[in-house]
Order: structure tokens, then C-alpha cells, then sequence
């Protein structure tokens, strides 16, 4: 995140340099030529190449996550069009493939937006689910975390690993102090998961969390930057490579 900035900085100090050079070669030629080439230059200064983008990327122990490729959908359509999977989630279940398709497709336009950071979580080259950050506030250091997986992983701990994963990623290099994470007021499962990993609950959110045309109450969970530095999560091995976002870089 920084060093693209910092880049663009660069690049607008280039720009009087250039106009610089342009009122150098004036001088050294004459009549309205001179003015017609002069002009034209500005008009056209030259391309200067955008700084190269890696995709980022966190690795552990058995999962990888990464930016969802186009790849992936049938793996995450099939996991999502299990209704036992999506019960709980404001979307769901899928009907068809192109569901999938549109969801990735969405990604680098949230990405850019700061809206979302969603990763597909990785095993063996299948994506299993998806985990990611929203709601982020930057100047506050803080943001949501939420993750899904087929059902065939739930219990096996790769929403474990996901978690650690994500959370070596937020309390890293995105600087933040805090995340949040939701769970149906009647989704035990989900609530069990989040308090074996450290996740504190803080209370229950009445009618928070709309579903079709039902509304629900939600269970609100939080982790904190010194609570993850002492946990399980934190202990687990996260190698972080690729770009930030801008969107999503830490404040200052």
C-alpha cells in the first residue's frame, strides 16, 4: 500500500521537471515551429509505467488464502448451494454457477473501494470457502471478519486456520486493532467456533441482520490486537506475501 503511494508522489514531482525541460528546449530554438513542437509534447508527455501489483496472499500450515479466480466457481458452488451452509448468511443458497462467476467477478471493483477483501480459502488448489474483512474503518483500526465453508470441512479446522490466517493478515500489516465478527443469534455452531478461537461475545443485536424477508438477532463477537497477540491464533504459522490494497491500508 505504502510504496505505491509513495510512487504517486513521485511521479506528480516528475511532471515541472518535464515542463522544465520542455522551456529549456524553447530556448534553443526559434519562431512558432519551436512553439507548434512544444505544444505538441505537452499534449502527449511521455507514458510512465505503472508500478507492477502483486496479489496478496497468506499461507499456512495446510491452507492458502488468495484473491477467488474465475477457477474457482463450481468448487464454491457447489459448498454454497447447500442450504445448510448459507442458513444463516444474508445471501444463499446458490442456484446456479453464474452465481458464483458474478460474486468474483465483483471482487477488484470492492477491493479498490474498500468495501471488501475476500479471500478464497485454499487446499490442495480447491477453494473451500471464503473468508474476508468489510465494514472497515480505517481511521479507527477496526473491521468485520466473516468466513463460510462446505459443509464437508466443518469440524475438520479449516475455519480455525482460516481465522488465524485472516487475523495474521488484519493485526499485521493492516495495522488493525480490533475485529468484529457476527453470528446468528441461533446459530450455536457458529458462536461456539468463535469463542474456542478467542473471540469474546459483547451482547446480541436485535433485528440487525435482514435474510430474505425475515429479520434476524445477531450474536456480536470482537477481537482485539493484544487479546490475538496471546492466543492459539496468533501461534500459528502465516507467511503474508503480495500487495495491500490501497483501500485497505493502515492509517496513519
Amino acid at each position: 500500500g505504502r510504496p505505491g503511494a509513495e510512487q504517486g508522489v513521485v511521479a506528480a514531482e516528475q511532471e515541472p521537471a518535464h515542463a522544465l525541460r520542455l522551456g529549456i528546449r524553447e530556448h534553443r530554438l526559434e519562431g512558432r515551429e519551436v512553439a507548434m513542437d512544444v505544444v505538441e509534447e505537452a499534449e502527449h508527455p511521455p507514458d510512465i509505467p505503472s508500478p507492477a501489483v502483486a496479489d496478496l496472499e497468506i499461507t499456512g500450515p495446510a491452507l492458502t488464502l488468495r484473491y477467488p479466480l474465475a477457477a474457482d466457481a463450481p468448487a464454491l458452488f457447489r459448498r454454497g448451494s447447500d442450504p445448510e451452509v448459507t442458513r444463516f448468511f444474508s445471501w444463499g443458497p446458490y442456484r446456479e454457477v453464474a452465481e458464483a462467476d458474478a460474486y468474483i467477478e465483483s471482487l477488484p471493483g470492492r477491493r479498490a473501494a474498500g468495501s471488501l477483501l475476500d479471500f478464497a480459502i485454499v487446499r490442495d488448489g480447491e477453494a473451500l470457502g471464503i473468508t474476508g474483512l468489510s465494514e472497515l474503518a480505517a481511521r479507527d483500526r477496526r473491521a468485520t471478519v466473516g468466513s463460510w465453508i462446505g459443509r464437508p470441512e466443518w469440524g475438520t479446522g479449516v475455519n480455525a486456520e482460516a481465522k488465524a490466517l485472516i487475523c495474521a493478515l488484519a493485526f499485521g500489516p493492516l495495522g488493525l486493532e480490533r475485529l468484529t465478527a457476527y453470528a446468528g443469534a441461533g446459530n450455536d455452531r457458529s458462536q461456539a467456533a468463535l469463542a474456542k478461537i478467542g473471540f469474546v461475545r459483547e451482547g446480541r443485536l436485535r433485528r440487525f441482520h435482514r435474510h430474505g424477508a425475515r429479520v434476524h438477532d445477531v450474536a456480536i463477537f470482537s477481537l482485539l490486537r493484544d487479546e490475538w497477540a496471546v492466543s492459539p491464533l496468533a501461534a500459528v504459522p502465516a507467511c503474508i506475501s503480495g500487495d495491500v490494497p490501497v483501500a485497505f491500508a493502515a492509517a496513519p
